[in-house]
């Protein structure tokens, strides 16, 4: 059990490294126009924008691998949590399938961790 735990905390944080990579690097083409259904206009206006929202997106996976190579539970429970939030409103705010695309393989890598917290390995 703590073994699927580990990958799904691990496809979280491949996920939002990809969402980094689209953010900071792709959102001003021809990918990112494509995922976001932008304009050559709309993408060039808000790629700073876009750019700040990928390294958040960074500090996430970041955070979630720093977790799983020190085996600190509890950092990648503050972590996945901050993803479920961050998921959360942007499901509320931007568009309903960020739901399903961020904060719900944060939750199930959630209730994993929390299931497998203070067992042994």
């Amino acid at each position: 059990m703590k073994l699927l735990a580990a990958i799904a905390v691990l496809i979280v944080a491949i996920l939002h490294g990809g969402f980094l990579a689209l953010e900071m690097f792709f959102w001003d083409h021809e990918i990112g126009r494509k995922v976001f259904s932008m304009t050559a206009e709309q993408s060039a206006e808000t790629a700073v924008l876009a750019a700040n929202q990928g390294l958040y997106n960074g500090f996430l996976a970041a955070g979630l691998l720093w977790g799983l190579i020190a085996r600190k539970a509890d950092v990648t429970i503050f972590f996945l949590l901050c993803v479920v939030v961050a998921g959360i409103f942007g499901a509320v705010t931007a568009k309903p399938t960020i739901f399903f695309t961020q904060a719900m393989p944060a939750i199930i890598a959630l209730v994993l961790v929390l299931a497998t917290k203070g067992k042994p390995a």
